[in-house]
């Protein structure tokens, strides 16, 4: 019962604000949220820890079972998801919505936690599609509705391009789960991923990967796919930023692991030099857009695409570390977006714009928290050691320098080369930013420091981007033996 708890809350919750609750102040509603959020949280702890298992009949004529279970690779996604369901809730109590009702845009947030967690339990694959669809329409409507106030156009243009591009990847990734069903004769990830594509001829494993890869490199974004990620965070709220970078990125990476990776090696070992390639293009490019950009908010979401291309390199290596390495590159990431973005958010709605050029108080004068924050995010964000994103970085750029056999080893040795320099544009960029915003000896104008509920949720974020830099062990120890299965699977 406890795993259909951590989905009926969020689901029960979400469904009772948009019918019933629309009348509620920001308060009550915000309350109730946080309570739902919490409940969720418990149950997903318990989840992990106690790793139970739901397989019933969902379609008893096309063989669908609603099949529900925990491993290694999703628990930290789902420790990480509902975690962040409570932080987004929790730093939007001070902050009533604009462009709807407070009922509508707690819906939505638990309608996006609901969504996720479904994906990352789901073990029947057509059941992961319709999990992950879920949470497309809740985020659309954060973007288009709940965005940027002073903006409607570019809210309707980042909407546009959010429904657009997810829709296209949708289309490709339903198309190769379908194959793979039909090719694998079962829609259970768990038997397909014991049979490691064994009984698929190798041009399906091949035309099956490329579906799959395609599609969800528009998820997760993987160069050249990525252009409607910078213009959603743009124009997102605060609370929008943080799921989508946070959780919706990993959405994609996680299906890459669960669905190509698991299901057709050889096909996805085909593949996996141009998404290699593809990363570390994505690297080099988000380096280089963070160095011009001039919107705070739409850099931190070039430097997501930089991130991202460390996880595809990683993935693409083929080996148990570079699987890891992604794993964990995936996590930290979210965390330390999830801190820029509150950050970054708070201080777009004091200045009343993010926009680099425009001369400003340094925050360590007149801002200390937020300035402190602001460079352990970004000085985290480029992979400083001791912090949560250099261990996914550098693991990632090791397992290129020394890729599976099976993987072109002069490919990947110069991607590695690629990626280390990839972090130089890293700290360019970082200080780029700190010194605009960050040093100086400017004191006005003035702006409020960070306080109350907001620092609250600024404080854990800083704490655990600290804790997974200094303390790797535990979440690499928690991926280890399922990640040993898959690629010894695959071999």
């Amino acid at each position: 019962m406890v795993t259909l708890v951590a989905l009926l809350v969020p689901a029960a919750v979400a469904t009772w604000l948009l019918t019933a609750g629309r009348g509620l102040g920001h308060r009550a509603v915000n309350r109730l949220a946080a309570v739902a959020s919490a409940v969720t949280l418990v149950a997903v702890v318990l989840v992990v820890v106690v790793r139970p298992e739901v397989d019933r009949a969902w379609v008893p004529s096309l063989g669908l079972r609603w099949h529900l279970a925990v491993d290694g690779v999703s628990a930290p996604l789902l420790l990480l998801t509902a975690v962040l369901g409570v932080v987004v809730v929790l730093h939007t109590s001070d902050r009533p919505p604009v462009g709807g009702t407070s009922a509508a845009f707690h819906a939505c947030l638990l309608l996006v936690e609901l969504g996720a967690l479904a994906t990352f339990l789901a073990r029947d694959a057509l059941l992961f599609f319709v999990s992950f669809e879920v949470v497309l329409v809740p985020m659309w409507v954060l973007i288009t509705r709940f965005g940027d106030a002073h903006r409607p156009a570019a809210r309707a243009d980042a909407g546009a391009r959010f429904v657009l591009y997810t829709a296209f990847g949708s289309t490709l990734m339903l198309v190769g789960i379908l194959a793979l069903v039909s090719a694998s004769g079962t829609s259970d990830l768990g038997t397909m991923a014991q049979a490691a594509g064994r009984g698929i001829p190798a041009s399906t494993q091949l035309l099956v990967a490329a579906l799959l890869v395609a599609g969800l490199a528009v998820k997760v974004p993987v160069f050249p796919l990525h252009t409607w990620l910078p213009p959603a965070h743009t124009t997102a709220p605060t609370a929008g930023s943080v799921l989508l970078a946070a959780v919706l990125l990993k959405m994609g990476t996680y299906g890459l692991v669960r669905l190509p990776l698991a299901t057709v090696p050889d096909g996805f070992a085909r593949v996996a030099p141009v998404l290699g390639v593809l990363g570390a293009v994505g690297i080099v490019w988000g380096g280089l857009a963070c160095l011009v950009e001039r919107d705070l908010k739409r850099l931190v979401a070039y430097s997501s695409v930089a991130h991202m291309g460390f996880v595809a390199i990683g993935l693409a290596s083929g080996t148990q570390t570079g699987l890891q390495a992604a794993l964990f590159a995936n996590v930290a990431h979210g965390v330390i977006s999830a801190l820029l973005f509150v950050v970054v958010g708070g201080l777009k709605e004091r200045w009343g714009g993010a926009d680099l050029e425009t001369a400003r108080a340094a925050l360590r004068e007149v801002a200390p928290r937020l300035g402190f924050a602001l460079v352990v995010g970004f000085a985290a964000s480029l992979g400083l050691p001791g912090l949560a994103g250099f261990w996914g970085e550098f693991l990632s750029v090791y397992s290129a320098w020394s890729p599976a056999p099976d993987r072109p080893l002069a490919l990947f040795r110069t991607l590695a080369v690629v990626a280390a320099l990839g972090t130089v544009l890293a700290a360019a960029y970082a200080l780029r930013v700190l010194r605009t915003v960050w040093a100086g000896d400017r004191t006005s104008p003035a702006i409020e420091d960070s306080r109350h509920t907001e620092w609250g949720v600024v404080v854990l974020l800083l704490v655990a981007t600290i804790v997974l830099g200094v303390v790797p062990g535990p979440l690499l120890a928690l991926t280890h033996d399922t990640v040993a299965l898959l690629v010894g699977a695959s071999r």
